[in-house]
This record gives structure tokens, sequence and C-alpha cells, in this order.
């Protein structure tokens, strides 16, 4: 999405107003640290073009930047191809694995952190900092507390007007430590759940003990019951911020579920995440009609 190659403002653009058009008015989007490292000021002239389209379709943006999820050997330059049929089968973590967990590597990225951080630190049109994305996952677990440290650590030190905060994804008790730093470091309270209501609705209750403004910062896999038909009613009655996962059939092949696979690349029974189709109509338009009331459009 940052390389100067492959940055695409006229889909931004275009996508970006189909989102408007039913309410959406924040977008949680990734950045990586190696598109920055090949082009510190190009990278952040586009996320600063960017952030002019969201917010031409009055869209705040939440930026997040480590991550994770899925492929752990990210590259700069072209991409792979999507492998038919897989969900994110492209997506890459960053800064990867063993990366992410070697200590070496954590000079390097400070100054990726410091410099973006620095650079945005009074851009109204940045809602929030999302520094890390489900630390511990592939089997991480708590080697990851280290960068969590750090990359709290380092935004800190350059204190930006916006909130900072690391969402809760994983509620076992092996995963305690990484909630604890999570929560207790976090200006904002932001978390996962793909659940459906009741288990969704319990962790509400508990991040409420927080005393803090919660956002859910990734929700509704159609399959699992997490829909917007019912869980957004359920965070708009909390009062708290819904994003859900996905937004048009793309190349990121989210519309196939995590674990489930479909070798040719067809249609699946039922979308996963995505709200849109390519040409922009809604995948379910009554749930396009339920996402426009509840956001009062």
């Amino acid at each position: 999405m940052w390389q100067a190659a492959t940055f695409d403002p006229q889909t931004i653009d275009k996508e970006l107003g189909w989102a408007e058009g039913i309410g959406f008015n924040t977008m949680r989007v990734f950045l990586h640290s190696l598109a920055w490292k090949e082009d510190p000021a190009g990278f952040k002239k586009r996320v600063g073009d960017y952030l002019a389209i969201a917010d031409k379709h009055h869209i705040s943006t939440i930026l997040v930047f480590f991550d994770d999820c899925w492929n752990k050997d990210p590259k700069a330059g072209p991409q792979p191809a999507p492998k038919p049929g897989v969900h994110n089968s492209g997506w890459a973590q960053d800064p990867g694995d063993p990366a992410s967990r070697d200590s070496a590597t954590f000079a390097q990225l400070r100054p990726y952190v410091t410099d973006v951080l620095t650079s945005f630190a009074h851009d109204k049109r940045i809602l929030l900092w999302d520094l890390y994305n489900e630390p511990g996952n592939n089997g991480k677990g708590l080697a990851s507390l280290p960068l969590l440290r750090n990359v709290f650590a380092w935004a800190t030190a350059v204190r930006p007007d916006q909130p900072l905060s690391a969402g809760l994804w994983n509620w076992e008790p092996a995963y305690g430590p990484l909630n604890t730093y999570q929560a207790l470091h976090s200006d904002v309270i932001t978390y996962h759940c793909y659940d459906e209501v009741p288990l969704h609705e319990r962790i509400i209750s508990l991040l409420a003990t927080h005393g803090r403004p919660l956002l859910c910062t990734e929700y509704m896999a159609r399959p699992r019951n997490s829909r917007f038909v019912n869980i957004m009613p359920l965070l708009k009655k909390y009062n708290v911020a819904a994003i859900n996962w996905g937004l048009v059939d793309g190349k990121t092949n989210t519309k196939y579920q995590w674990d489930v696979p479909i070798a040719d690349g067809s249609e699946p029974t039922e979308w996963f995440h995505e709200v849109f189709r390519k040409d922009g109509t809604p995948y379910h338009q009554d749930e396009a009609d339920l996402i426009k009331k509840t956001n009062g459009k």
C-alpha cells in the first residue's frame, strides 16, 4: 500500500467514498517499517496524502505500527500475488520473525517510530496511534513483550497529541502479562473480539473496569456470528467505538475464513469479512442500511 510504485490514491479515494456513504467516520490503517526504510520522506508524504483523502471524506484515521499476524518474513519491493481462496495470503508481519523478538533489531525500529510520530504528532486527522497489532500472535507469546515495552517507551518520549494504545486480543491466562501491560499503558482501551454477543458483552464489562474509553478495533466475522446486526447494536449500547475488519472485496482475500481456504478461489458460501463488492455495491444491502441507520446517516 505504501510503496511508491503501488500507492493508489484513486482507489483509496473511491473506496473511502463508499465508506463515507454509509456513515463510517474512522479507518484503521496499517503502516510498515520496510516502506519507511526504503524512502522515509516519500513514505511520510504518502501517509499525508492518505490522510488528506480520508479527511476529504470526513474520516479520521487510526495508524498501526507493528504487527505479529500472518507472514513472518516481510520484504520490500513487488509483493506476491494473492493465493486463490486464502485469507490474507500476502499480509506481512512487521518487523517479522525473528526480528520482533530480537532486541538487536530494536535500534533500527526506534528511528522509524520516532520519525513518523514526530512528523504527525499534532495532526488532527489522526485519531489514535495503535502501537502494536496482536502482540504475541503466531505462537510468539510473551516473546513480543520486549518490543511492546519499547514501542510504548519510544512513543511516550515523543508524546504526540493523539492517544496511544495497543489492543488486547487473546484472553488466555498465558497472555496475562501482555494484556496487563497493554491495558495499563494505553491512554484508551482498544481490543479485538470476533465472538458472538454473550462473550463480547463479558469482555466489555471486564475492560470497562479501567474507567477509560473503549474502542473495539476489530470485530465482524459472519460465520462466527459476529455480525453487524447483533454486534453493532451491542457496541452502541455500551458506547464502544465499532471498527470492523474489512471494507472492500480485494487482494487481501479476507472474504474467506481464517482457516478455511477454497483452493479454486470460488465464492465462499458466506463472506467472512468485507462490506462492499468490487463495484461498490454492498455485499448485503440490509447490512448497509443498518450501518447507515446506526451511524445516523
